[in-house]
């Protein structure tokens, strides 16, 4: 049977009355710092009653060092139930790219919200060869599929796209 994802409101006055969020991701540089480190997603508790509240309470560490990520999101949000959408859709994937690697890491929040793991690294090469772009910036969820902006073309150089 179908069932509209909960965390999907048809307005944005609607979504301000939804209940907080308990959860947060943050993206977690060493990027720039002089630590030889891959950067990481950190989940953060933000529910006030947690005895964990505030606390990061997990680390999903990437792979590569230097990926500098930047403004990742869902694949799926409220856009979803626009006209000729796809209201079936869930909100699961977190899409983070790297600014400076261009590459994307699919991380799965689903099967444990506290501790996501990686599921799915696109490489460069294959962002470059696919979309002719590089210098991933932000991600945005749309009705029809995800949209991320680029700075730079597949040589790095402006200008980009999405």
């Amino acid at each position: 049977p179908f069932k509209r994802d909960p965390t999907f409101y048809p307005s944005p006055k609607m979504a301000m009355k939804s209940p907080p969020e308990d959860l947060a991701y943050v993206a977690c540089l060493y990027t720039g710092t002089g630590i030889n480190r891959p950067d990481f997603i950190a989940v953060v508790d933000v529910k006030p009653e947690s005895e964990t509240y505030s606390k990061v309470i997990h680390k999903v560490e990437l792979s590569y060092v230097n990926d500098e990520l930047h403004h990742f999101g869902w694949n799926a949000c409220s856009s979803a139930l626009c006209p000729n959408g796809r209201p079936n859709f869930e909100r699961r994937f977190l899409v983070v790219p790297g600014l400076r690697s261009s590459r994307i890491y699919i991380v799965d929040t689903k099967l444990n919200p506290r501790q996501p793991n990686i599921v799915k690294t696109i490489e460069p090469e294959e962002v470059k060869k696919v979309t002719g772009y590089s210098k991933l910036h932000t991600v945005h969820c749309g009705p029809d599929g995800i949209y991320i902006s680029a700075f730079g073309n597949e040589n790095g150089e402006g200008p980009g796209g999405i």
